[in-house]
């Protein structure tokens, strides 16, 4: 993607709301920080309860839509649901503060702006329209990497902008025509063949810069009664993420390395879902990916921070120069 960073690992669009967090990612090592999906106008979370613990025995099969109990005991959890329905503040509001997430990179670190359109009703050409201007308003803010979020189970399992192979296209191309050498992700989800997963890629990798692989795994979730887990209408079916969807995930890295080797390919590939330590990044980098991030387990664990093959030591000093993070400059050596 041409940024360069000391650790190719980071967090994926969710946890990191604002600045204040992605500049905690980076403190902590986390070197590539997605700033959580923006909109073009102002768009209100789901009710309360969002966030759930998800019982699961072992991982989920994607291709079938599990029933699951799910209940508020999130501090014992290794695999939860989100349910926020891609709030947005006002542009007014996130532009400033995207600019202050960017600015709190620091060298070797990237910030990565993630948004997506939203359908108004009043037909296609408004729906490419809304994608265009929501990558340009994250250019303005000063993101050097822009990814799409094509994938959010939130808006409807069913019906998710990546498998539109060609309404993804078109969008893909006039988002790249506006936003010029500025590199795009895809954010997608599982594909149940690898024949519509190739139709995918075929109509999309010579428009883009690469793919994030997976978002969340979709389940029917219930709470001990068996009543749906969270309230309000279209709510009854929910991403998973975590600990339960790491095969899952592998499997669709492992896809699409295959087919950009097969093609010849020059895309990126960050590998998503269900990292919870470092053996799971190791095996998103051996099922091919150029970059691994991390969401459950970063909130599990913040000080997590799998630095892969070496270890990294800060040593402080009082009158080294400052970076652009506030403090002395950590000086990183490997071991």
């Amino acid at each position: 993607m041409g940024q360069p960073v000391h650790r190719p690992f980071g967090i994926p669009a969710g946890p990191l709301v604002n600045a204040s967090f992605c500049a905690a990612a980076f403190t902590q090592y986390f070197d590539i920080a997605v700033y959580k999906t923006v909109r073009t106008a102002a768009h209100a979370s789901h009710p309360f309860p969002n966030c759930l613990a998800v019982r699961v025995n072992g991982p989920l099969d994607p291709d079938r839509l599990d029933t699951l109990c799910a209940d508020a005991d999130v501090d014992t959890a290794r695999s939860i649901t989100n349910s926020f329905g891609v709030p947005s503040r006002d542009p007014d509001a996130w532009q400033r503060d995207m600019a202050a997430a960017v600015r709190a990179a620091a060298p070797g670190q990237v910030l990565v702006g993630s948004f997506q359109g939203t359908r108004t009703g009043t037909g296609e050409d408004a729906y490419v329209a809304d994608h265009v201007r929501a990558a340009t308003l994250c250019v303005e803010a000063g993101a050097p990497v822009l990814e799409m979020n094509l994938s959010c189970p939130n808006e409807g399992t069913g019906n998710l902008l990546c498998f539109d192979t060609a309404l993804v296209a078109r969008i893909a191309a006039a988002v790249k025509e506006a936003v010029g050498d500025v590199p795009l992700l895809l954010k997608v989800a599982h594909f149940r063949t690898d024949e519509a997963l190739t139709e995918f890629l075929a109509a999309t990798a010579t428009i883009v810069d690469g793919y994030a692989a997976i978002n969340t795994v979709p389940a029917r979730l219930v709470d001990a009664s068996g009543a749906p887990a969270l309230p309000g209408a279209g709510r009854e079916v929910g991403g998973v993420c975590g600990e339960a969807i790491l095969p899952a995930a592998l499997g669709m890295v492992r896809r699409i390395a295959r087919w950009r080797a097969g093609a010849g390919a020059d895309v990126a590939l960050v590998g998503v879902g269900g990292v919870m330590n470092v053996e799971d990044v190791a095996a998103h980098v051996a099922a091919g990916a150029d970059a691994v991030m991390s969401a459950t387990g970063a909130m599990i664990d913040p000080q997590a921070r799998p630095a892969c093959r070496v270890r990294v030591v800060a040593s402080l000093t009082p009158d080294t120069p400052r970076t652009g993070t506030k403090g002395p400059e950590l000086r990183h050596r490997q071991i």
